[in-house]
């Protein structure tokens, strides 16, 4: 009989991040975390360290949206546990009649099934970059 892969899908854990994310389940979201993980956004300029200083950030952002989903545009595996991303943030902030739309391209560095650290970048081309040195740098 041959054995099952004891290797997670990481595409497959990110879409479910996604999903609990629409869910606004940020216990969920947050499940695929590292406790010591590291959350940034490059263009925004902000950085948090830990899944409590991460959990505060995303309750805010997504807290201050009275619509808010999240659309999958691509997510793959480039190797030695870094996916890559590209997601688009669509809502409507409280309080108002406007929407927004934020794309945003997302790396994620994985060791064990867990997410150690998010890098999300504005420039997809830049981030594509940024992944592949850094699955080469893991290799």
């Amino acid at each position: 009989m041959a054995e099952e892969s004891t290797t997670p899908d990481l595409v497959e854990l990110a879409r479910r991040a996604v999903e609990a994310g629409n869910r606004r389940d940020l216990d969920a979201v947050l499940s695929f975390y590292a406790p010591d993980a590291v959350w940034e956004v490059v263009g925004l300029g902000t950085r948090f360290e830990g899944v409590a200083a991460i959990r505060g950030f995303m309750d805010d952002w997504i807290g201050s949206y009275d619509e808010f989903k999240i659309d999958v545009e691509e997510i793959f595996e480039i190797g030695n546990g870094v996916t890559f991303g590209v997601i688009v943030q669509e809502g409507r902030p409280a309080g108002s009649t406007g929407h927004i739309r934020y794309r945003i391209a997302q790396i994620n560095t994985w060791v064990d099934g867990m997410i150690v650290r998010s890098t999300g970048y504005n420039d997809v081309d830049e981030a594509r970059a940024a992944a592949e040195r850094l699955a080469k740098e893991r290799g």
